[in-house]
C-alpha cells in the first residue's frame, strides 16, 4: 500500500489527519490540474476543495496503487462538468497581463519568458495531448494512471504523448526555441 492509501485508510478509520495529509500533498497540483480546464484559479481552487469534499462525504472505496489516478480522474469529471454549466464572461483582469513591474535578475527574467512560452504554446496544442503531457510530465503520473484518469487506453496515451512531444517541439520551434528537446 503507498503512502496515499495510507493516509486515505487513516481518514476512513477516523483519523481527520490523513485527510489533511492528502490535501496538503495534492491541492496545489490538484488546483493547476483544474485550471487547465477552467483558465481560473479562484474557480480551480474552489473546485479542488470539492474534490476533496466528495472524499469526505461519500467516502468511496479505492483501490491499492489507485489513489492519484481516482482524484484526478474525479477532478477532471468536476471541471468538465463544471466548465459545461459556466457562462462565458468578459473579465477586465485578463486584459491586463502585465508583470508587477519590479527589477529582476536576467536569469529569473529568461526563466519566466521560458515558462510564459511553454504555457502559450501548451495552450496552443490539442487539449488531449496537452492533458497527457501535464499528467505524465508535470504530474509523474504513469500512462497506465494516465490511462484511467483520461478514459483512453495506455497505448493511446503513448501516441499522445509521443504525437504531443512532437507538437509542442514544433510550437516551441515557432516561439524561437530552438533547442526544444523531448
Amino acid at each position: 500500500m503507498t503512502c496515499d492509501e495510507t493516509f486515505y485508510h487513516r481518514y476512513l478509520n477516523g483519523d481527520d489527519a490523513g485527510l489533511e495529509a492528502l490535501m496538503k500533498k495534492y491541492g496545489n497540483p490538484l488546483t493547476l490540474y483544474i485550471d487547465g480546464y477552467l483558465h481560473d484559479v479562484h474557480e480551480a481552487e474552489d473546485l479542488m476543495l470539492d474534490v476533496f469534499a466528495y472524499l469526505f462525504t461519500k467516502k468511496p472505496r479505492i483501490r491499492d496503487g489507485g489513489f492519484k489516478a481516482y482524484l484526478y480522474k474525479t477532478a477532471r469529471n468536476m471541471a468538465l462538468r463544471h466548465k459545461s454549466k459556466r457562462k462565458c464572461l468578459f473579465r477586465l483582469d485578463e486584459l491586463t497581463d502585465e508583470s508587477d513591474g519590479q527589477l529582476l535578475v536576467e536569469e529569473v527574467i529568461r526563466t519566466e519568458e521560458r515558462n510564459r512560452i511553454l504555457h502559450f504554446c501548451m495552450g496552443e496544442m490539442n487539449p488531449d495531448y496537452r492533458e497527457v503531457l501535464y499528467l505524465t510530465y508535470f504530474e509523474g503520473m504513469s500512462y497506465a494512471q494516465a490511462a484511467e484518469v483520461t478514459g483512453k487506453t495506455v497505448k493511446q496515451i503513448t501516441n499522445m504523448v509521443y504525437r504531443g512531444k512532437g507538437s509542442l517541439r514544433r510550437l516551441l520551434e515557432r516561439e524561437g526555441i530552438t533547442n526544444a528537446e523531448s
